[in-house]
């Protein structure tokens, strides 16, 4: 919506990365909160988090020029100086920068992928509130009372009434990760919580698709992003079912 926040001489604190921020910082700190009290080393968490959010950033801004790629090879320094990125590509990136990690390191990925997705949407919520004040991931045109006007400068077109996707998103990934948060602990296998987070993540991003108008790609009559949530919600299921086969008991909090 308002993107330029403020701005101290020649610096400007933009709303998109202001947002970011705020999410990695509230991630990182809900993860470690949550790794004492699983006995987990926050040395540990702290470097995933980082990793993670590194490769999370090259992942997502590799999917986003993948699906605009004939736009890149035309202008490739404005394709990568936007501020397009596609979370699966993050969530993908990061994840396997954590498995890396913890199998150089012989520690178990599973434990800190459940300790920390509940951080990953937190992460989400604050990002996708950035994506509203720059205009980016908009959705369609609407009359509805829901719509909102975005200004001259923005991403999304200026001066009609827009469905605020963001907005959706932002509350869609606070709900899940406040899901993952009542439910961690009562979860009965380990990869539960990873499980259901792809679960419910693939299934609002699948209907949320259904109201942006933001052109990413497409696979057949679905944008990249609903076919990619079908074998997401896939991948969820079969998670749950592996990890009910290996019984291995998801970990608790310490008392």
């Amino acid at each position: 919506m308002y993107n330029d926040i403020f701005t101290i001489g020649s610096i400007t604190i933009h709303g998109y990365g202001l947002m970011i921020g705020i999410g990695f910082v509230c991630a990182i700190l809900v993860g470690a909160y949550r790794g004492k009290r699983r006995d987990l080393d926050i040395n540990v968490i702290i470097d995933i988090a980082l990793i993670s959010i590194a490769f999370g950033f090259l992942g997502a801004k590799l999917l986003y020029v993948l699906t605009d790629i004939r736009h890149f090879f035309e202008a490739p320094l404005v394709v990568l100086g936007s501020e397009g990125f596609v979370v699966y590509g993050g969530v993908l990136s990061g994840a396997l920068s954590a498995v890396i990690y913890c199998h150089r390191k012989k520690l178990s990925f599973i434990s800190y992928f459940d300790l920390l997705i509940p951080s990953v949407a937190i992460a989400q919520g604050f990002g996708r509130i950035g994506c509203f004040l720059a205009g980016c991931c908009y959705g369609r045109e609407t009359d509805s009372i829901l719509g909102v006007v975005f200004p001259s400068g923005s991403i999304a077109p200026a001066g009609v009434k827009l469905f605020p996707t963001q907005l959706f998103s932002s509350g869609g990934d606070f709900m899940i990760a406040g899901i993952l948060l009542l439910f961690s602990n009562k979860l009965k296998y380990k990869g539960d919580s990873g499980a259901l987070y792809l679960l419910l993540y693939g299934i609002g991003r699948f209907v949320i698709e259904f109201f942006r108008n933001d052109y990413r790609g497409s696979v057949g009559m679905l944008s990249t992003s609903q076919f990619i949530s079908i074998f997401t919600i896939l991948i969820a299921i079969t998670l749950f079912a592996v990890n009910k086969k290996r019984n291995i008991l998801a970990d608790k909090v310490v008392v």
